[in-house]
């Protein structure tokens, strides 16, 4: 069955389909450029302006960052992405000429989800497909980092896999999936009660917005308490 939605001639899709020849481009190729654009339209939806400042956890490919790093002001795109090699086929595959030197986004390579070496406070923090499979331990880690680099008004977008009878919480300690250190898939889940009283003990409210994600799951809402 054909999907839709997907524009197998867009040229973004074009792009992601010779990309994921080479690296794993994070997710379904068939609808990379769709995948990349949601979360563009998500952060709008959350309040996003040209002049935020964003941090992008685990910005891959640069899927999503793509879209970021063409609407946000020069030197307000951050990027952490631990796997080198997947980040610079991004760069050099999907970003136009000159657009690294106009826009000047920053780049973390680090994999302790640390948000302190950019000495910046952010406007909005968005985490797609990381917490599907990050352990609590290092869900905890973003958690205390985004308290500490917020503002009242920051919000911090994640989305998660909710547990079930045959795909069980998550209590492991280490990250189950592909990264710069392991090419073997996997995801995890965790439970929103959890979640959200791990936001509580930092300060923190978590909600579910309703913004639609694909295969399964969902946004997270974390902002300070009494936003």
């Amino acid at each position: 069955m054909t999907d839709v939605y997907v524009n197998k001639d867009d040229y973004l899709q074009q792009k992601g389909d010779v990309l994921s020849k080479k690296v794993f481009v994070g997710g379904p190729v068939r609808v990379f450029e769709r995948m990349g654009r949601s979360q563009l339209i998500t952060l709008l939806h959350a309040g996003l302006y040209p002049h935020s400042k964003v941090l992008d956890i685990g910005c891959g490919c640069l899927r999503g960052g793509y879209w970021l790093i063409h609407f946000l002001d020069p030197g307000c795109y951050f990027g952490i992405e631990p796997n080198r090699e997947m980040l610079e086929a991004g760069r050099d595959g999907l970003l136009e000429e000159g657009l690294l030197e106009a826009k000047q986004p920053r780049f973390d390579h680090h994999d302790d989800f640390g948000f302190s070496r950019f000495g910046v406070k952010f406007d909005f923090v968005i985490a797609r497909s990381i917490w599907s499979h990050a352990s609590k331990s290092q869900i905890e880690k973003m958690l205390d980092e985004f308290a500490a680099h917020a503002h009242p008004k920051s919000v911090f977008l994640a989305s998660y896999l909710r547990p079930s009878l045959m795909k069980r919480d998550y209590k492991g300690a280490g990250w189950v999936g592909k990264s710069h250190q392991s090419q073997e898939a996997g995801l995890v889940y965790h439970k929103l009660q959890w979640i959200a009283e791990t936001c509580a003990g930092r300060g923190l409210e978590a909600t579910e917005p309703g913004f639609e994600m694909f295969n399964g799951q969902r946004w997270l809402y974390i902002t300070p308490k009494g936003r």
